[in-house]
């Protein structure tokens, strides 16, 4: 498979500092599929083209335990597009080959980097599963002129018709980095499908690349499932992510880019992160030095517990097993030294039964995890917390239901912003759930918005901070 870029910005050569390979050196990747090979027909100071030029070994993509299709039918294992037809082959080769240059760094043209420049970028071949319909649809709202030429069944019997592999071509005036994430995120969508196993992971690659645009994409909810080999569920967990601004900051797939420069660009700070940021400030406002965080999932609050010595004791619960396997290698229990691993635990029980573990601790944290319990199930999630249990502080979060007017997609059909959710409260609901259980079990309780406040419909999220 053939990618080619090219630019007459003056000079032109300086696409190869943007790319961090020099157009007098060809080289070289190994892959886990293959070989990618970057050199350049063309470097001139009018005119500069780098071409990405990927070998897939057929063979290999058997034989690896990547392969997730768990196909059958073993010709079509041997015998397929995957040699020539852009995919996510070409995907993961583009960020292992221009990384830097996708995520808009340039160690010596930074300024460049951040500019507008004259690009084209040319697939030879380019499977649209979705017609050339689907493909103007999904590029030309982002500002490039496409031309793509269609390419017959087979020549020889004109009467077959066309294949759904065409040669496009795409211009416009972008900066390198814009241009690479279009495509490191658009060309697995038109083939609709992907070389290995998606799973929730793949949610932090689509918003790392696509969290600068897609929102804002006309077909975005085709660009998510498609992205997500079809998944729903990961694909409605994506786009309520990306409604809610949360963009990740770890690096993309593959060990760290060596081109990488020292200065990040400024980093969206996410919903879900300026929660765990409400609810630890209240934790350390009241002095609390034993948390329980209770439906703690896979840990990330955990994590940043952790990273703070007053807190001495720290326990996380979950009725999910696989998310405390997940919990347990965020944190890196088997790694942390003794005295770090003293500090936490990570139990297996249930909200809604009462459980002696959850009792002694200075405050519990219920973060997002409410609202995905049954409405009938909710008094006896009531008593094991602040009956049983009794911490002197709960910390609780849950979705402001008044909000999410303001996405303009993700949510369920029910209104819901995950697909797990049983109900969404209001301001004026969520406040008198709150001051009847506060009255109730001989707590005090206040509200507090998280996230920016919308005058209309309130913050996107609400806290409950009830003391005894």
């Amino acid at each position: 498979m053939l990618l080619t870029l090219s630019t007459t910005y003056a000079p032109a050569t300086d696409l190869g500092y943007l790319l961090h390979k020099s157009p007098h050196r060809p080289q070289s990747v190994e892959l886990s599929f293959g070989t990618a090979h970057v050199f350049y027909p063309e470097a001139t100071a009018e005119r500069c083209t780098v071409a990405l030029w990927v070998e897939v070994d057929p063979v290999a993509l058997v034989r690896s335990r990547q392969q997730s299709s768990g196909s059958s039918q073993t010709l079509e294992q041997y015998v397929n597009d995957r040699p020539y037809a852009a995919s996510s082959f070409l995907s993961v080769a583009l960020a292992r080959c221009f990384g830097a240059a996708l995520s808009g760094r340039s160690r010596e043209r930074p300024e460049l980097a951040r500019r507008p420049l004259p690009l084209q970028a040319r697939i030879s071949v380019l499977p649209c599963r979705g017609g050339e319909g689907l493909l103007r649809r999904l590029f030309e709202p982002l500002g490039y002129t496409v031309t793509a030429k269609n390419h017959p069944l087979d020549a020889t019997v004109p009467e077959w018709g066309d294949s759904r592999y065409f040669t496009v071509t795409l211009e416009a005036d972008k900066p390198l980095g814009a241009l690479l994430s279009h495509l490191y995120v658009l060309m697995p969508v038109l083939d609709n499908d992907k070389h290995y196993w998606v799973e929730e992971a793949e949610i932090d690659k689509l918003l790392r690349h696509g969290g600068q645009w897609l929102a804002e994409h006309p077909e975005r909810e085709v660009i998510a499932r498609r992205y997500l080999r079809n998944q729903s569920s990961l694909a409605r967990e994506a786009l309520s992510r990306l409604m809610e601004g949360e963009a990740p900051t770890e690096p993309a797939e593959g060990p760290a880019m060596q081109d990488a420069v020292a200065e990040p660009p400024p980093r969206i700070v996410s919903l879900d992160e300026q929660r765990r940021d409400a609810v630890l400030a209240v934790l350390m406002e009241h002095g609390a030095t034993s948390v329980v965080d209770v439906g703690c999932g896979e840990g990330k609050l955990l994590r940043e517990l952790l990273k703070e010595r007053c807190f001495t004791r720290i326990t996380g619960m979950d009725v999910s097993i696989r998310s405390l396997e997940i919990a347990s290698e965020r944190l890196r229990l088997e790694r942390l030294p003794e005295l770090q691993r003293q500090r936490i635990q990570l139990l297996h029980g249930s909200l809604l039964y009462r459980d002696a573990r959850l009792s002694g601790y200075d405050a519990a944290t219920v973060v997002e995890v409410v609202e995905h319990l049954d409405p009938p199930r909710l008094a006896a999630f009531e008593r094991t917390l602040f009956e049983w249990a009794r911490p002197g502080l709960v910390v609780l979060t849950t979705p402001n239901a008044e909000y999410n007017v303001r996405f303009t997609g993700g949510l369920t059909e029910e209104g819901f912003r995950h697909g797990d959710h049983r109900f969404e409260w209001t301001r004026a609901q969520f406040e008198a759930w709150a001051r009847t259980q506060a009255e109730r079990f001989g707590y005090r309780v206040r509200m507090a918005p998280v996230g920016t406040v919308d005058e209309e419909v309130g913050a996107p999220t609400q806290m409950a901070v009830f003391t005894r």
